[in-house]
């Protein structure tokens, strides 16, 4: 349905002239190329390549962000790639390494596991009680060291609150990769309730980590075993635990996604999800809905993929605290009625430079964690192409 005095074209609007897009992009072409070369250009022909790709599609996307207005549009097609490219460019990796991606008990004990991001709550809470890194990995010198991944995660909180979770997080972009796949969702209504899901998810594995002194979210309930690094199955125990991680895969991760059409995992299991929600309190960007625009069209309700508005929030003016700032209800609102703002502005005030001092720093961390991984997988198909091997 058509509504009277809508403009249809979201997106148009908010465009800026193509002198000051040229202006917005020259920054991000430089810092995307310090990021990626890490201050040192590769030297071997099938690397320039690779480094040549990424840096032309990464920098692509951020022009068409700017260019057209569509956040969302773009920044999913690069979230979606780099969850694709982490399982080539770490399982590629694992085997050439380890030549297989189990997770071996020698490895373990010389903290040879890379700290994922998903355990950080399950980590920080027990060990202001008791003093102790509950995860077997090291502390630094190491691939995915603990204190390498906490001083990304702190500075990605710090500069986007949960929007850690739309432009950071190398598994999002799976399930939000399958919630793409069906143009309309077969199951439409989902009850508000099971939005505290995490919440409870979280506060059960950051009791029993504490209790245990085990990464129990990594040991029982993670759905990303299924395409990453993983047990031997040698015991009835780790084959309940693999049945577990599949069984939560194919349910969170693909079926779910695809049947809803949003992030299930995410929005409605992930208790990393639900503690990086806290962190939306200290980041001064956030999404304003301009309540005089509005027309109580429900479009940014009904499509938000991490069930982060409802009835109430929109009538409020803003999201709820689990917004992860991915920029589909800007997208979508046919009113232009909701925008990317800064804490303390009225979104009445809002202009381009809100939305232009948030798409920097998450671009910057979106290139910083994948702009690596999209690097590392094209190197390793570009090999496989040429050599016929990855190695």
């Amino acid at each position: 349905m058509k509504l009277s005095g809508v403009n249809t074209c979201p997106g148009k609007e908010r465009a800026l002239s193509f002198p000051k897009i040229l202006f917005a992009c020259l920054p991000m072409l430089l810092l995307t190329a310090l990021l990626l070369s890490q201050g040192k250009l590769p030297v071997e022909p099938i690397k320039q390549a690779a480094f040549i790709l990424t840096y032309v599609f990464i920098n692509g996307l951020f022009f068409l962000m700017v260019y057209t207005g569509k956040v969302h549009r773009y920044r999913s097609v690069l979230f979606i790639t780099v969850a694709v490219a982490f399982i080539i460019a770490f399982g590629a990796n694992l085997l050439e390494v380890r030549g297989s991606m189990i997770l071996k008990e020698e490895d373990i004990l010389a903290g040879g596991a890379p700290f994922c991001h998903l355990v950080i709550p399950a980590v920080i809470i027990p060990a202001v009680f008791t003093k102790t890194i509950i995860f077997p990995g090291t502390i630094i010198n190491r691939f995915a060291s603990i204190a390498g991944m906490l001083v990304l995660w702190f500075g990605a909180s710090v500069a986007l609150g949960r929007g850690w979770c739309s432009w950071v997080c190398f598994y999002g972009g799976l399930d939000e990769g399958f919630s793409r796949l069906c143009r309309k969702p077969v199951i439409k209504n989902i009850n508000e309730k099971w939005r505290y899901l995490p919440w409870a998810v979280l506060l059960v594995i950051v009791l029993t980590s504490a209790l245990t002194f085990s990464p129990v979210y990594c040991e029982w309930l993670c759905p990303f075993k299924t395409v990453t690094e993983f047990a031997a199955v040698t015991s009835f125990k780790v084959l309940v635990q693999t049945v577990l991680f599949v069984t939560l895969f194919i349910s969170l991760v693909v079926v779910l996604p695809v049947l809803t059409g949003r992030r299930t995992q995410c929005g409605l299991f992930c208790p990393f999800a639900a503690f990086q929600s806290l962190t939306n309190k200290i980041n001064i960007f956030t999404i304003g809905i301009d309540r005089e625009k509005c027309v109580d069209c429900k479009q940014c309700i009904n499509t938000c993929p991490t069930f982060s508005l409802d009835t109430d929030s929109v009538k409020q003016g803003k999201p709820l605290l689990s917004c992860t700032k991915c920029g589909q209800c800007v997208d979508r609102c046919p009113r232009q009625a909701i925008q990317f703002r800064l804490k303390g502005i009225p979104v009445s005030m809002t202009t381009q430079t809100a939305k232009m001092l948030f798409l920097y720093p998450a671009f910057i961390f979106a290139t910083a964690v994948g702009g690596g991984l999209i690097y590392g997988a094209l190197l390793r198909i570009l090999k496989l192409i040429i050599t016929g091997s990855m190695f």
